[in-house]
This record gives C-alpha cells, sequence and structure tokens, in this order.
C-alpha cells in the first residue's frame, strides 16, 4: 500500500538533484582533466563539482573556478560548483572577481560552495584558526555585496575591504556554506542559499543540520535553503572491501574535529560508514533515505577502481532526476 508518507518521500527522492564530484587525479594535465570532466558532463550527470584542495604533495593543484569555467563552456546545460573555495588566504575581492568571472563564462550557472577548511591546512598557511565561523560572517559581509557590485566599506576584526568589483553583466552566483557546526549553520541559513556537507550521515542530517539550517532561513526571510549533502558513492557486489578503502583513503577525516563530530553525531567509527556502498538496489535506497531527510542535491565522488568509477558514474548519471 502507498501512503501519503511514501509518496511525499517518493516526490522529495524524485527532486533531489544526483550529481558527481570526480576527485582530480594529480597526474592529470589541465587539458586532460578538462576532458574527463567534459565527459563526465555528456554522460549524464546534471552537475559538476570540484573542491579547492590544500597544497600538499600528490594532491591536485588546480584552481577549481577557472576548470569549472571551461568545462562549462564545453557542456552548455551542466550546472557547476565548488566544494567548497576556502576562504582563508583569499581577499573578498579577489574570490568575488574569479567567482563572476566563471559565472558569466557559464551564463550564471556557478553555484559558490564557501568553506574553512581546517586547523592544520589553514596554519600551514600561516593564518591561526581562532574564530572561525566570526571570520566567515565578516568574510560574508564584505564578500556578498561585492558578488552584486555593490560597493563596500567594512573594517572588521578579520576583513577590510573598500571598493567596488565591477563585472559587466556577470551573473550572482548562488552561494553555500560549508556548514556543519550551529554557529556556522545559523549564518548559513540566514546569509546564503544553503549549505553543503561532507561526511554527514542521515542520523545527524535529520536531527541537526536540516532542523537548524531551516530554522535560520525561516527566521531571515529566505527561501527554504538548499542542502548538498556530498559523500563517496561505490556501486559495488563488495561493500567490506569498498568500505575498508574508504576509511584507507580518508583516514585523515576522523582526525579533523568538525568531521569528528559528524561521525560521533551519527553513531559511526569513520567515513566508510557513512558513504553510499551496495549494490545499484541497495544505493538506490541511501539515495532514497537522504531525500527522506530532507537533502535536496546529492554529490556523489566515485572511488575503486576505474571499472568501479565508472559504473558508479554510470549510475549516478541514471539516477540523475533532472
Amino acid at each position: 500500500m502507498v501512503t501519503g508518507d511514501s509518496l511525499r518521500i517518493l516526490a522529495r527522492y524524485e527532486t533531489m538533484l544526483v550529481t558527481a564530484m570526480p576527485m582530480p587525479n594529480p597526474a592529470h594535465s589541465l587539458p586532460r582533466f578538462v576532458d574527463a570532466l567534459t565527459d563526465i558532463a555528456k554522460g549524464g550527470s546534471t552537475s559538476i563539482w570540484l573542491p579547492q584542495l590544500p597544497a600538499l604533495p600528490g594532491v591536485s593543484g588546480w584552481d577549481p573556478l577557472l576548470v569549472l569555467a571551461l568545462v562549462g563552456q564545453r557542456v552548455p546545460a551542466v550546472k557547476l560548483g565548488t566544494a567548497v573555495s576556502v576562504i582563508y588566504g583569499q581577499h573578498p575581492f579577489t574570490l568575488a572577481r574569479q567567482a563572476l568571472s566563471a559565472s558569466a563564462a557559464v551564463d550564471g550557472r556557478l553555484t559558490l560552495g564557501l568553506g574553512l577548511s581546517h586547523p592544520p591546512m589553514v596554519e600551514a598557511l600561516g593564518y591561526r584558526y581562532d574564530k572561525p565561523a566570526a571570520f566567515m560572517d565578516e568574510y560574508l559581509t564584505a564578500l556578498l555585496p561585492a558578488l552584486a557590485g555593490v560597493a563596500v566599506d567594512v573594517h572588521g576584526e578579520f576583513v577590510t575591504a573598500v571598493g567596488q568589483v565591477e563585472a559587466a553583466d556577470a551573473p550572482v552566483p548562488s552561494v553555500v556554506l560549508a556548514a556543519l557546526g550551529p554557529r556556522m549553520l545559523r549564518i548559513a541559513g540566514s546569509r546564503t542559499d544553503g549549505t553543503v556537507t561532507s561526511w554527514v550521515g542521515p542520523r545527524t542530517l535529520d536531527a541537526h543540520i536540516v532542523p537548524l539550517l531551516t530554522k535560520a532561513a525561516a527566521s531571515a526571510g529566505r527561501p527554504a535553503p538548499r542542502v548538498i549533502a556530498g559523500l563517496p558513492v561505490v556501486v559495488t557486489d563488495h561493500p567490506d572491501d569498498a568500505r575498508a578503502l574508504i576509511n584507507e583513503e580518508f583516514a585523515m577525516s576522523g582526525n579533523l574535529p568538525s568531521y569528528r563530530a559528524m561521525f560521533d553525531r551519527e553513531g559511526v567509527s569513520g567515513p566508510g560508514d557513512v558513504s553510499l556502498v551496495g549494490n545499484a538496489a541497495e544505493v538506490e535506497a541511501q539515495l532514497r533515505r537522504l531525500a527522506e531527510v530532507g537533502v535536496t542535491e546529492f554529490v556523489g565522488t566515485p572511488l575503486g577502481d576505474s571499472a568501479s568509477q565508472a559504473r558508479t558514474l554510470e549510475f549516478l548519471a541514471a539516477a540523475r532526476t533532472s
């Protein structure tokens, strides 16, 4: 029997966008990387998301906004997003120029995801990671009007920005925050279009992320927020092996306080436990669960060997709904 509740869950699943965020290969030249992303976009993915990765050996160093602009010009329908651009080390005017340039290049199909990164990465740049939420709040006070082409006059504790960024006819990108803690969720809901999460499972999304974000948006008179959940995906008949691989590859996530707090809230030990792993039917059921708790967009990172990644990308393309 199909109940009213099950119909509502089905409707949420059918409107939840299912998209891809491939892990950049550090061995790929820029043309090769853009070619690979173009193939994924033409293969059916409605969106392509890219992270700004830390400057470390063995990690791809291409600028995500530039890469997304190149891909977006090749594939006119695909939507694009950063998950995330790190605000430490980038003045709001600098990031506004980059984001507006990329948005203009892709006719406004850009989402600018912003994040704070983590203490080890930020301190490696010579910055102090104290009062991170206050820094983000102040950063937005300069960035948001700069994106809108409005004159900025900010003299804050962390940010000084006086001037105006003019980018003729550039569409203002949607802005979302990587928000996990209560204060960041309040900032995301009240000042931006929503949140993009990493390593957050359905229990925590349901009981923590979605309620706080939605309440903040409503209190500020903003529309219902975007809830963009990012997790690894492996479509496989060997789930234990896949989860072990994820735990090994992303072991550091359990040592980063913000992610550790999410694992603890979820009641799991590490990243493999919140990843979407299993055969196609099992992964689809996990996607439905995310839609049920209020996720509006899912961004999957295919992992495993090349055959596994190809299989997972094919699944994600088939699961797309618009």
